[in-house]
């Protein structure tokens, strides 16, 4: 869900000229279409994140930043998140891997820390690697976010 996020464009504005951002509002994706309709290299689609309408191994990187977080958003306890969550959260997890290529790399960006969200991506069938680290500005009030990193076809 790129929600009304600037970054496909900043991404694009970086030299990342082939860009597709997805979302399931249809209002959204109107409205993100206009406003970045001079960059040809932007692509917008509705979508829902756990049925992709992408061919397999049709992506070298996805790129998320909070849009897993909503699965999770209504679990009162992290540390024991209910099947309907987990669930959701496999259905989207095995979708990014479908769509990744070979040694394609899918990248997730949360304030979830490594351990209520390495559980989740940390399983043989999505046939990936996985790396994290702790992000933030070093000022002592300030809230960590964190970076998650997979490779498609390396070992966990």
């Amino acid at each position: 869900g790129c929600g009304n996020s600037a970054l496909s464009h900043d991404l694009h504005e970086l030299g990342y000229t082939d860009v597709t951002s997805i979302d399931f509002s249809a209002a959204c994706i109107a409205a993100m279409r206009a406003r970045y309709a001079r960059c040809p290299g932007l692509r917008w689609a509705v979508m829902d994140i756990r049925a992709l309408a992408f061919p397999d191994a049709s992506f070298d990187v996805v790129l998320e930043k909070g849009t897993l977080d909503v699965l999770l958003v209504e679990e009162t306890d992290p540390w024991h998140v209910s099947p309907q969550a987990a669930a959701a959260m496999r259905r989207v997890l095995a979708e990014v891997s479908r769509v990744l290529r070979p040694g394609g790399c899918f990248i997730s960006i949360t304030f979830a820390q490594p351990h209520f969200r390495k559980p989740h991506y940390a399983q043989e069938a999505f046939g990936w690697s996985l790396r994290h680290a702790a992000c933030g500005d070093g000022d002592a009030g300030a809230f960590h976010y964190f970076l998650y990193v997979m490779r498609k076809g390396q070992p966990l």
